[in-house]
This record gives structure tokens, sequence and C-alpha cells, in this order.
């Protein structure tokens, strides 16, 4: 291989390193100011649950260095979580110099409108979901049984619920990119909107507690947001019509001599 065939790779490899750098080093100044505050941001996250416990109840820790390494570990997924947009940006950073202009104009929407509908996602988990799941399971618990819940075994309930409503809720960005890319057209989603109906009440199934409450509050904002997509992609899809044809125009373009 010659050295000027590995000169474009190597520049690639040392922009990339900056970027992974930049968002580890991100995440680690969020880290850092938020960790003397690890205790409070648990306590704020485990308010659903100890709301709705009976009284005389309290969460308990099982192992003797859970009440130091939980909140944490929690600190550590929330730094990421605030991250995320300077993550995002960095990402568009090392691939923006491949797309073409109206591709640009095009993707800075879709990287807002993501973090955007992520945070959604989560506020609406901590909002309206937990204090719904856990009532529900306070008060089905047999008579007789004291409920008191692991801190890290809880931990690990809410991450997974946070991140499986975080993203459910990027179905309109996945949709606008199936369209754009050609993979599936608006016309051909619209048509199977019935399956997609069912789809979301069996994720929504999937993700939330046996109560049919529940699974309707994730399936009926899942398929919300799938309409949205839907009109939302009708508009990019158009917009990379255009560009493609601005594109071959620029290159079938005869080329003007200026010669005299």
């Amino acid at each position: 291989m010659a050295v000027d065939d590995t000169q474009p790779l190597i520049s690639h490899l040392i922009e990339l390193r900056k970027r992974i750098l930049n968002s580890l080093l991100t995440v680690l100044v969020v880290f850092l100011a938020l960790v003397y505050f690890s205790n409070d941001i648990y306590q704020m996250i485990s308010a659903p649950l100890i709301k709705q416990l009976p009284q005389g109840a309290s969460m308990i820790a099982t192992d003797v260095a859970s009440p130091f390494f939980t909140p944490i570990k929690l600190t550590i997924m929330v730094s990421i979580f605030v991250s995320a947009p300077m993550v995002l940006y960095q990402v568009w950073a090392f691939i923006a110099p491949a797309l073409y202009k109206h591709e640009r104009r095009l993707m800075i929407p879709l990287l807002v409108s993501s973090s955007l509908l992520f945070y959604l996602g989560m506020a609406f988990a901590y909002f309206v979901v937990f204090p719904i799941a856990f009532g529900f399971f306070a008060k089905t618990a047999p008579e007789g049984v004291l409920i008191a819940t692991d801190i890290s075994n809880y931990l690990s309930f809410v991450m997974a619920l946070f991140m499986a409503f975080g993203v459910s809720f990027e179905v309109p960005v996945a949709i606008i990119l199936l369209c754009w890319s050609g993979v599936v057209t608006p016309e051909s989603l619209k048509k199977k909107r019935p399956y997609i109906l069912v789809g979301a009440f069996v994720v929504g199934m999937l993700l939330t507690p046996p109560d049919v409450f529940s699974q309707t509050l994730l399936a009926i904002p899942m398929y919300l947001l799938f309409e949205l997509g839907i009109l939302l992609s009708r508009f990019y899809t158009g917009q990379r019509k255009l560009g493609d044809r601005s594109e071959e125009d620029e290159q079938e373009a005869p080329e003007v001599n200026t010669e005299k």
C-alpha cells in the first residue's frame, strides 16, 4: 500500500480518537459535577417507589458496599444521559464532512429531536409510568408480606425502564431514517397501520407491568409517534429527491470554456 493511500485512513483515525476523547471528557466533567449529589439523585429516582410503599416499609441494602456504590453507578448513568447531546454532536462532527450540503441540513433537526425524544420518554416513564407501576406492585403484594426492595435491584429495574421508554420514543426518528434511506416508503407504512397498532400494544405489554392501563400508556404514545414519523418522513423524502436532482444537475452541467 502506498504512503499516500494510508494518509486518509490515519487522518480519519486521528479524528475518531479526538471525537471519542471529547465524548469521554464530557461524561467525566458531568460526573465530577454531579458526584457530590449522588445520594440526592438516588433519592429523587427512588421517590416514586417510596411514595407507594406501605407505612413502615423502606428500601434495603443487602450488600455491604451497596449504599456507596449504587448511587455512584446511578450518577455515572445520569452523566451519560446528560452528556448525550454532546456525544451526538461529536458523532455528527465526525460524519458531517462525508455528507452533502442538503443532507447535513436535514440531519441537524434529527439529531436535536432524537435527544429531546429520548429525554421525553424518560420523563414520561418517571412522572407517569413509575407511580402507576409501583402503586400496582404495592397493592398486589400478598397480605403479611413486607415490601423491602433492594436498592441495587431497584436501580437495575428503573434503568431498564428508562432505556426502554427512551428508545421507544425514538420511533419518529427511526421511521424518518428508514424512509429517507429508501428502505420503506410512507405509503407502505400507512398500509401497515393495523399491524403497527397491535405491535405497539405487544411492546407495551412486554415493557410495562402486567396491567392494561400501563400497557396502554406506552402503546398509545408509541402509535402517535409512529403517525408523527410518517407525517415528517414525507418532508424528508421530498427533500432527498430534490437534493439528488440538484446533485445530478451539477454533475451533468457542461463545463464552460473560459478560454478566448
